[in-house]
């Protein structure tokens, strides 16, 4: 099973930028989806972004301040968010499906946008 690791929560503030990173402990990462989701306080857990192994990538906020990217030379997997909202406050999670459908979670990272 792939080992993910999640960094780079924090507190921001509203209308700020946070970068979330994800390393992945695997030999073969460019062949995995990865994906980024996160659980707000009494809500389910909710598919923020995507990224494929052929780099095709998606995010849920059509506003465009989420964007989703990977570097398989470092076997990781970022989140950049701008222009945060206090509604953009959850644990981020980090998700990995490889080539034959294997599932793996994070750990998990909380991000607060509070002033």
């Amino acid at each position: 099973q792939v080992q993910l690791v999640e960094s780079g929560g924090g507190l921001v503030h509203p209308g700020g930028s946070l970068r979330l990173s994800c390393v992945a402990s695997t030999t073969i990462f460019s062949s995995y989806t990865m994906s980024w989701y996160r659980q707000a306080p009494g809500k389910e857990r909710m598919l923020v972004a995507r990224i494929t192994n052929i780099n095709n990538t998606w995010t849920f906020d059509e506003e465009g301040r989420f964007d989703v990217s990977r570097d398989n030379n470092k076997n990781t997997v970022y989140l950049n968010m701008v222009k945060v909202k206090p509604e953009d406050t959850a644990v981020y999670y980090c998700n990995s499906r490889g080539p034959r459908g294997e599932n793996s979670w994070g750990q998990g990272t909380q991000v607060t946008v509070s002033s």
